[in-house]
């Protein structure tokens, strides 16, 4: 017999995208990278071309819509003032959010730099931060009236581990100590911004997206790995960002170690084998979500915004699926008492999934990559029956 979950009264549903992964790539370090599915991040999906239209499918999704700026578009060299027209573009677009019903949850950085910054050192230069506060403060003076809610970086974990330990994102470096410097400049930038924000915006909330990752090890050089990737990504990145209103937390991933990571990116098939569900990239275990959460607040004790949370798939059932077992995990911790008050679901229409190209697809609503077309899904027509009643049936 089915049930319906009700959340809260003023609990905040809505969809994100990053600016990167949907507009035609500026000048910045993704230009030009070739992805695993063999297409360039260049064109994206057009979206500074189709921002109104973009706005009517936003709007079908709750009433926050989480996104960013092309930093190298507004500002071509350090400290220089924001270009003229692309501050207009942007404020168009978030006025007409704005006059939709739809709060702006503005990210200052998602994983993209200029390549001027890029050039001088990118995060591993620690002169880098006040060209980057000064990037902040245009912002702050520019969009900080359409702003309703702020993080100042997304996932600083993933981007450091990726960029800078891995190899995997530019600038592709591979060492553990430029991955600490890395994450402790963005520590003292965020810090710096978040002071600027609360002063120029003391009521509007500031966090992070702090990627979270459910990681286990098969055997005992695993269970090593695993306790240092942890460690890593989900102790000591997090602490250099700990002053913030809110934690916002992302979690997509169940990795388990051999000691190398088991993927459908990196070792397709194996998770078959082990009999473990999964998507297009990652193993599938909603439940660690749960655990996840607790272990965040009980060692904050701040509140929660779920800022990315989806599964990368061409299926819409299973997407829907997914979004239910989410939200009954996240509905029984809102009864057990933790205090989640949004959920932002990733993402709002297909994009440019970084390394790995736009074949891997996380929308709501469906991207043609020949013609750009946007098409709703079923899970899109489902998320939005969901954020209009503010609740779901199970």
């Amino acid at each position: 017999m089915s049930k319906f979950l009700s959340f809260p009264e003023g609990f905040i549903w809505g969809t994100s995208t990053a600016a990167a992964q949907v507009e035609t790539a500026g000048d910045h370090n993704w230009h030009g990278v070739e992805a695993k599915d063999g297409y360039t991040f260049i064109q994206t999906t057009d979206h500074e071309k189709r921002r109104m239209e973009d706005v009517q499918n936003i709007k079908q999704f709750g009433s926050m819509y989480r996104c960013g700026v092309d930093w190298s578009r507004l500002q071509l060299k350090a400290f220089a003032p924001f270009e003229e027209d692309v501050i207009k573009e942007y404020q168009d677009f978030f006025k007409a959010l704005n006059q939709e019903g739809m709060q702006v949850m503005f990210v200052i950085h998602h994983f993209m730099n200029p390549n001027w910054f890029e050039k001088n050192g990118s995060w591993l230069n620690a002169d880098n931060i006040p060209a980057f506060v000064n990037y902040a403060e245009q912002c702050i003076e520019h969009f900080g009236k359409y702003a309703a809610n702020w993080n100042t970086f997304n996932e600083p974990n993933v981007y450091a581990m990726n960029g800078f330990m891995m190899g995997n994102f530019p600038p592709f470096k591979k060492s553990y100590f430029k991955a600490n410097r890395a994450i402790k400049n963005m520590g003292k930038a965020h810090d710096i911004v978040y002071d600027k924000l609360k002063n120029a915006y003391p009521e509007t909330p500031v966090g992070i997206s702090c990627n979270t990752v459910d990681f286990l090890g098969t055997n005992i050089l695993g269970s090593l790995v695993g306790k240092f990737a942890d460690w890593w990504f989900m102790q000591f990145a997090p602490k250099h960002f700990a002053r913030l209103d809110y934690w916002g937390l992302s979690y997509y991933a169940h990795v388990p170690l051999t000691p190398f990571p088991i993927t459908e990116i990196d070792t397709p098939g194996k998770l078959d084998k082990m009999g473990l569900p999964h998507d297009k990239m990652w193993a599938y275990k909603p439940e660690a979500f749960r655990h996840i959460i607790r272990r965040f607040y009980k060692k904050y004790k701040k509140p929660i915004i779920i800022t990315e949370n989806g599964i990368c798939t061409d299926d819409s059932q299973v997407r829907i699926n997914s979004i239910k077992d989410y939200l009954t995990i996240m509905h029984e911790l809102i009864e057990e008492g933790v205090p989640i008050k949004a959920y932002i679901h990733w993402s709002t229409w297909d994009n440019f999934e970084w390394n790995l190209g736009p074949t891997y697809r996380f929308g709501l609503v469906r991207i043609n990559l020949d013609t750009m077309e946007r098409t709703m899904t079923e899970a899109g027509r489902y998320y939005s029956k969901v954020t209009q009643e503010n609740g779901l049936e199970v």
